[in-house]
């Protein structure tokens, strides 16, 4: 009987335990930081003008860059941030100069 109460105390804790580590959603203001931080300590990307908004963890990317592949590694990036639910790449190549 003592078992069948123990192992109930038991289960008990573990469930409560579950229910308190469970992860707590993520604030907009922090996924901004964090996309911030990946874009700009990046090698390729952190040198352009990628401007970061966050709505219920929907990432928008705006600004310009010198090339598609800048781009689609900036969406990349911002991905990769947790509580990131999608990336909206509004993002536009800059224009080279013509040498005329």
């Amino acid at each position: 009987m003592i078992y069948k109460i123990c192992a109930c105390f038991l289960a008990l804790f573990v469930l409560v335990a579950a229910c308190l580590a469970a992860d707590k959603p993520i604030s907009d203001d922090l996924i901004t930081d964090q996309v911030r931080i990946k874009l700009t300590g990046d090698q390729d990307v952190g040198k352009d003008d990628i401007k970061v908004d966050v709505k219920q963890g929907v990432v928008t990317l705006s600004g310009t860059v010198d090339s598609d592949r800048e781009k689609g590694k900036a969406a990349k990036l911002a991905k990769k941030v947790k509580g990131v639910k999608q990336v909206v790449n509004n993002i536009t190549l800059k224009e080279k100069a013509s040498g005329k």
